[in-house]
């Protein structure tokens, strides 16, 4: 049976906490506030967390393998210098979290939001980034090759410099992004509004070009 939030520790009645014992390994936990915890150096496998609230958390340095995050709130976390191989946070909010030095390795981020959220420097490999809320986010100069973004929101979001090559941007939302410096060659950018952002200085290849140039009215021949 998955402990309740007060046997963990955790609870809106609890107040401030300097610390508070993870979850062991394989643990599911719903609807605990683990708000102000100290798991800085922690290691968590196979933990499920479901709409936790994790407020001005100390995470640095955490670890985490084969975790879930589902639904949680994690305003003002601090994750720096956190390491997640195969985690998944799906739809959860990340206000004003700290995420410098952070390493996303094969996660999945679906449907999260990071408003006044600091992400670089950042290092991610191979993650789903799908749905994600990045609207007005500093991206600037990140590695981004090969990933996900189908329909992710980066409205006002600086992407220079970045590589994007490979990457699959089908329907995102580009309005006013920064992509000067960019390179996208070889990214999928099906259903996406060329006439949003500017692209003076941005790497495109032949597909790209095209597009580029029937969403402007042109008359492409075959």
């Amino acid at each position: 049976m998955a402990p309740t939030p007060r046997e963990l520790g955790a609870g809106p009645s609890m107040g401030p906490r300097a610390h508070v014992a993870p979850p062991e390994d394989g643990t599911e936990v719903e609807g605990a506030d683990f708000a102000r915890v100290d798991w800085w150096g922690a290691e968590l496998e196979g933990v499920t967390f479901t709409r936790c609230r994790f407020d001005d958390a100390s995470l640095e340095e955490l670890v985490t393998r084969r975790c879930v995050f589902d639904g949680c709130v994690l305003t003002g976390v601090r994750l720096g210098g956190s390491r997640h191989t195969g985690t998944a946070f799906l739809s959860c909010r990340f206000d004003r979290a700290r995420l410098i030095d952070v390493t996303w390795d094969g996660c999945k981020l679906t449907g999260s939001q990071f408003p006044g959220a600091q992400l670089r420097p950042m290092t991610a490999i191979d993650c789903d980034w799908s749905y994600t809320a990045l609207r007005g986010a500093d991206l600037s100069g990140l590695d981004l090759a090969g990933q996900r973004f189908r329909e992710a929101d980066f409205t006002d979001a600086d992407l220079r410099e970045c590589d994007l090559t490979g990457a699959n941007l089908d329907r995102a939302r580009l309005q006013s992004t920064k992509l000067r410096g960019a390179d996208l060659r070889g990214a999928s950018m099906d259903e996406v509004n060329w006439r949003a952002f500017e692209l003076t200085g941005v790497r495109i290849d032949l597909v790209q070009s095209v597009q580029f140039a029937r969403a402007h009215g042109a008359l492409v021949a075959d």
